[in-house]
């Protein structure tokens, strides 16, 4: 089945304007956030459908046991619903779709990456009323519930294991190769995890570059942002003469190069080049 694609320009312009919005406000929506991202990769999925998955958010809540427990009883009443009566988890051939980072997909598929199946965990947990939050663990996102030594971990990629000993160690180890930190188990905000599910999007069509569709999409988003890494604007510069936009890409690059300047002026010659070169494109 051949990935989702995007909406048209007028309804992309809307939904970034909305992204923006959202990830401005005083206390940003997660899953408002995951599904505007949603929303920019399949033009399938239009406001009704950004409805209904709230909605299935709040179903899915509803059947929690009221109140548990401590954190532990938390994490065990999610894995007995999503993970094991639902059968919500990840496998190595998710890695390969985009679906698997698109919060209504995942709901739908019940597989996703490990990000993706911790916001379904975090959002159906919170409605809940559980201690939740995500854990950006390095290579490996999962969920945490409680607070220092009551903190208790959970995998929701596998079926949502609850991690004992040193499992998060062996997941970050694995992953990466380090060691695990204490600051690693600090919840994380919802802007941290909407701009790593945008990594995610974009490292999946940087293997595709056919579909630099979905990276323009995807880095456009990212720089709306409050905080976002400047090199963003030289990737979408270099995207839109990728796809044939040699004007408006040659004049990104001019403004990445004033930027650069500042530290780098060999760098910045570099850009400006380019950007030169883009514009004999037109030629």
């Amino acid at each position: 089945m051949p990935a989702p694609r995007p909406p048209a320009a007028e309804r992309a312009a809307a939904v970034r304007q909305l992204f923006a919005e959202e990830a401005r406000a005083e206390r940003p929506d997660l899953a408002t956030l995951c599904l505007l991202v949603g929303a920019s990769a399949d033009g399938a999925l239009d406001d009704a459908g950004i409805d209904s998955v709230q909605v299935e958010l709040d179903r899915l809540a509803g059947q929690v046991p009221y109140r548990p427990g401590g954190p532990a009883a938390w994490a065990g009443a999610l894995r007995q619903l999503l993970g094991e009566r639902f059968e919500f988890r990840g496998s190595s051939g998710d890695y390969q779709r985009l679906e698997s980072s698109l919060l209504h997909e995942v709901l739908r598929r019940r597989r996703g990456l490990p990000i993706l199946l911790s916001v379904v965990w975090m959002e159906v947990a919170r409605r809940a009323g559980a201690p939740v939050y995500g854990v950006a663990l390095p290579g490996h996102f999962v969920v945490g519930f409680g607070a220092g030594e009551e903190q208790v971990l959970a995998d929701p990629f596998d079926g949502g294991r609850v991690l004992a000993g040193g499992d998060a160690e062996v997941l970050v180890a694995g992953a990466t190769g380090a060691s695990l930190e204490p600051g690693m188990l600090v919840p994380a905000a919802p802007l941290e995890v909407v701009s790593r599910v945008l990594n995610n999007v974009r490292a999946w069509a940087a293997a595709r570059p056919e579909r630099s569709d979905v990276a323009l999409w995807a880095v456009e988003l990212a720089l709306v942002l409050p905080s976002h890494a400047a090199r963003l604007r030289y990737e979408r510069a270099q995207l839109l003469v990728q796809r044939g936009d040699f004007l408006t890409g040659a004049a990104e690059l001019d403004a990445y190069a004033e930027v650069v300047a500042v530290v780098d002026e060999p760098a910045a010659d570099r850009v400006r080049g380019q950007a030169q070169s883009a514009r004999a494109m037109l030629n």
